[in-house]
């Protein structure tokens, strides 16, 4: 289910010099507005809650997750170059697995550990809020790079795709109307960061064992279906 060389090039690609700036620029922005709030206001459990929810859950985990759960699939079949990797003696279940975990492990380092070291900056982790919303940020991750690979596997348009589900459908309307919640990551990982936490600082409208199981069939579901349509890819390609 891995492969070295399509981890290697998919590393390459997501790590190349402009798309790492622009991964790294909204960690920087984080751990920057958190050093700024608490030099301002000091440590208080309630504003770093609001910072890593408001900020980090709900926006910079999501569009790292667009970045690199596209990145890695999209512009190869963008420009062709993925007719190549698909005439190699891989499987084709095997590429996708190969290119979520190098997905998923982009988006969790460049959201969940500066997500863990804003909450420390915020408030030394009262409350357990920096390990909780580092433990949501890790699982979201999960989700948002199998949800974001399907997208690059079966459109063009996948970015803007991924940034209308991530900041219309979870940030606006999750905000609006009420049953929007059910189907948003976001809410399924702070489930998660809310039985970590154990107060009553992180709250979530869905619950744990509710959140647990459409995670998993989210990234179950989109890891699959993204294997079968690159297995359509392929015979398109043969034709």
């Amino acid at each position: 289910m891995y492969d070295p060389t399509v981890a290697r090039l998919t590393y390459r690609a997501l790590l190349g010099r402009r798309r790492a700036l622009i991964l790294g620029a909204l960690p920087l922005l984080l751990i920057a507005i958190s050093l700024a709030v608490r030099a301002l206001s000091g440590a208080d459990d309630q504003t770093g809650a609001d910072v890593l929810g408001g900020f980090a859950l709900a926006t910079m985990v999501p569009i790292i997750g667009v970045i690199a759960g596209t990145g890695a699939i999209g512009p190869e079949i963008d420009d062709g170059s993925v007719v190549y990797l698909l005439s190699k003696p891989i499987k084709r279940s095997t590429i996708i697995s190969t290119k979520l975990i190098v997905a998923i492990a982009v988006t969790m380092v460049f959201s969940a550990v500066p997500t863990l070291i804003a909450g420390f900056v915020l408030n030394g982790n009262g409350q357990q809020v920096a390990v909780a919303y580092t433990v949501a940020a890790l699982v979201a991750s999960i989700a948002y790079a199998a949800l974001f690979l399907l997208f690059g596997t079966v459109s063009r348009h996948a970015v803007v795709f991924g940034l209308v589900y991530a900041l219309v459908w979870e940030a606006l309307f999750g905000s609006l109307v009420p049953g929007a919640r059910t189907l948003s990551i976001q809410q399924w990982s702070l489930a998660v960061a809310q039985k970590v936490s154990g107060g009553d600082l992180v709250t979530s409208d869905v619950g744990l064992t509710t959140a647990t199981v459409l995670l998993a069939a989210v990234t179950v579901l989109a890891t699959w279906y993204a294997g079968q349509k690159l297995r359509t890819l392929t015979l398109a390609g043969e034709e």
